[in-house]
């Protein structure tokens, strides 16, 4: 048992980890669906959902935004949630932790160094014409998975991408699974309905034929460009791989699951936070027993009622909840031995 982490599922990965050394990956993406009024609060306006994961990631490495003038909030009313990703660069400096952006496809740049997977960012899933290339994604991230599987013990992964979770939706749906009301959202009142409209005009306009979708047609029609890097990422490791997301993280093992039927989920963990476990209006375990029953979540309670940073309690109240892999990478950081008060020191500290 490690302090501040309840484990749901199979133990037997978090043991084995326990004395390895890992690498943070941080997956950013872009998709228009976010430019929708409010269907993510991942930004100060729809407009700058765009701009947050370039953000997120040049924050995380260099202290500093350079892609514009402040650090993305995440928003709803008068509330402003810090960023995730602020969590993130606490947890990785706190644990030592190396770490790796993926670009899949954005549309606004980081400024820092990447390792590129993919060259176009996602369009508007309502147009049923989301990702242009997800095949070439995924198979350049799988390549990328395992050279880096060479040289890590262990690969932890997670996000940044405003609206994953409606995009996640949208994939998991054409997959066939029962996904309707039980993805998450960066914001305390959950636009299901929104959400579902737009997944439904995007399959309706994409002619998929639902009965027998191919994984890839359904991250073209519906997805993001997220998803089918992750998917290879992780396919691609010959290491155990911790998924540091939440309901956008179902949607990528719902892809795994459809592009290798037989894949052995038992070394993969999923790691998230007390907050979107506790979200009456999501469901990320009935998603995953769905999905597969060796999927195993880890919940990480941060306790951030006990830090001194009042933005930082707005989590525990249901805003932001989660992203840019912040549950993966506290879950990295308690793990390799940092204690649960010296974790919240460093997020309070940043």
């Amino acid at each position: 048992m490690i302090e501040g982490i309840k484990t749901y599922g199979s133990e037997d990965l978090l043991n084995k980890i326990k004395n390895l050394e890992p690498v943070f990956l941080c997956t950013i993406a872009t998709t228009e669906t976010s430019k929708i009024p409010e269907i993510t609060g991942a930004g100060a306006s729809p407009e700058l959902t765009e701009y947050t994961p370039a953000a997120d990631v040049e924050f995380m490495k260099t202290g500093t935004v350079l892609c514009m003038d402040e650090i993305p909030v995440s928003t709803e009313g008068e509330v402003n949630a810090p960023t995730p990703a602020l969590i993130t660069t606490a947890a990785i400096n706190a644990g030592d932790i190396p770490l790796i952006v993926v670009d899949a496809g954005c549309k606004i740049s980081p400024q820092i160094e990447t390792e590129k997977v993919g060259n176009d960012y996602g369009r508007d899933i309502r147009t049923g014409k989301a990702v242009k290339n997800p095949k070439e994604i995924f198979e350049n991230a799988k390549k990328l998975g395992k050279e880096l599987s060479k040289k890590y013990d262990y690969i932890v992964i997670g996000e940044s991408i405003a609206a994953g979770t409606t995009t996640a939706l949208g994939v998991l749906k054409a997959l066939g699974y029962s996904a309707e009301n039980k993805v998450s959202a960066s914001m305390i009142i959950n636009p299901h309905e929104l959400k579902i409209k737009v997944v439904d005009e995007g399959l309706k306009n994409s002619g998929l034929d639902l009965e027998n979708v191919d994984p890839f047609d359904a991250i073209s029609a519906v997805g993001d460009p997220m998803i089918p890097a992750v998917a290879g990422l992780t396919i691609g490791s010959d290491v155990p791989i911790i998924l540091a997301g939440a309901t956008q993280m179902m949607g990528v093992c719902g892809v795994i699951k459809a592009i290798e039927p037989n894949f052995d989920f038992s070394r993969v963990n999923v790691a998230t936070t007390l907050y979107v476990a506790e979200d009456k209006t999501s469901d990320i375990f009935d998603l995953a027993k769905q999905i597969d029953e060796n999927l195993t979540i880890n919940i990480v309670d941060p306790e951030f009622e006990n830090c001194k940073n009042p933005g930082l309690k707005t989590y525990a109240d249901g805003y932001a909840k989660e992203g840019a892999g912040a549950g993966g990478a506290m879950f990295t950081a308690l793990v390799k031995g940092v204690s649960l008060k010296d974790l919240q020191r460093s997020i309070d500290e940043i």
